[in-house]
């Protein structure tokens, strides 16, 4: 999805851009030494487009940094603020990665255990379910304990209510299992109920759109921005699912002063880091837990079980207590998958050290 023009060519008020005292805070060492900041609104392979008081600037990193970065999420993401050094003809070189605010991560598709950052510093994630075919209760879940994670704040769009026979119950279904979160019901194609989306799209205040494949995401986008940016695909007829219509991550200023980081849909969304995210998800259950006779409950068959007595009681869905086992086992999976990888890049780093050392006490340096 590309842009004419994203901003306008010249100078824009960084407040707008998403900018405050948090970030402001950690660039102070570098406001005296000619360095300015900038937003990371596409990532490519090797370069960057940037939002900045200077306009719309095309970057790349420098040698130093890329030296430096370890794993892919050493790297700009989208949404990132970064330190930058303007140059001629609309470009720029990044230095530094400011800290960032929030983070929505997963683990990147396949057998490597890394992260792929989806979008960074968001105030809200709009996790978007179709009412077709796609409405998928675990997803919704899978989704909401990842958003959670982020330190984003979680807003569930239920959108093409003029495709759904029982909006009420799919309602209350979502309702239970997304406590206290926020709900909107919309069809964006026809452009109705995104005026209760607006105020999530404050000036400065930046929302990613993020669901599977097919839910509509381009489609509230354009009808925010009230004209055509992202193509629009017809889903499948059978299942439901779109095409991916977004290519890749984009950072979009609204008209009304809001941003919004559109992605593509995801067929696979694993877990990353999901601890905090699984306790706000499923606090119902976490809190039956707690009321379990033994602290080391495995909820299978133990006297004083207080989760086996609530499913008993069909106080609890079995389906939805599956789900939380399920995450919680992947979860406990990646988590001893990045210890692992910590340890063999901690070894390999003293292995680096100690050669280093030899060489120089040889006076081989």
């Amino acid at each position: 999805m590309e842009q004419v023009k994203r901003i306008e060519e010249k100078q824009v008020n960084l407040e707008l851009l998403g900018w405050s005292n948090f970030f402001a805070s950690s660039f102070e060492s570098y406001r005296h030494q000619e360095f300015s900041v900038g937003r990371v609104a596409i990532q490519r392979k090797n370069t960057y487009v940037l939002y900045s008081e200077h306009g719309e600037l095309t970057a790349e990193i420098t040698g130093k940094l890329r030296h430096r970065a370890q794993n892919s999420e050493d790297f700009p993401a989208v949404g990132d603020w970064v330190v930058i050094r303007v140059g001629v003809a609309g470009s720029a070189t990044i230095h530094e990665i400011l800290p960032r605010k929030t983070k929505f991560s997963r683990k990147t598709v396949g057998a490597k255990t890394e992260e792929q950052i989806v979008a960074t510093n968001v105030d809200t994630v709009f996790l978007v379910s179709g009412l077709d075919n796609d409405y998928n209760l675990r997803r919704i879940e899978r989704y909401l304990t990842l958003a959670w994670s982020s330190g984003a704040n979680p807003v569930i769009i239920l959108n093409k209510t003029d495709l759904c026979k029982n909006l009420a119950q799919c309602l209350s279904e979502v309702e239970a299992l997304a406590l206290g979160v926020p709900i909107v019901t919309i069809s964006a194609a026809n452009n109705q109920g995104l005026d209760d989306l607006k105020s999530y799209l404050q000036p400065g205040q930046t929302v990613a759109l993020l669901g599977s494949s097919g839910v509509g995401k381009s489609t509230i986008t354009n009808q925010l921005m009230g004209f055509e940016i992202a193509s629009v695909q017809s889903v499948r007829s059978g299942d439901d699912r779109g095409k991916h219509t977004t290519t890749h991550r984009e950072l979009i200023v609204l008209p009304d002063g809001g941003l919004i980081i559109d992605t593509p849909g995801m067929r696979e969304i694993q877990m990353w880091s999901g601890d905090e995210g699984l306790q706000s998800t499923f606090a119902d259950i976490e809190a039956l837990t707690k009321e379990c006779r033994f602290r080391n409950c495995q909820h299978i068959n133990e006297p004083g079980c207080a989760i086996q007595q609530a499913l008993l009681d069909s106080q609890l869905d079995y389906s939805r207590f599956e789900s939380y086992q399920k995450l919680q086992k992947e979860n406990n999976y990646i988590a001893r998958k990045q210890d692992q990888r910590e340890h063999l890049a901690e070894k390999e780093k003293w292995k680096k050290i100690t050669k280093t050392m030899r060489n120089y006490k040889k006076g081989d340096y």
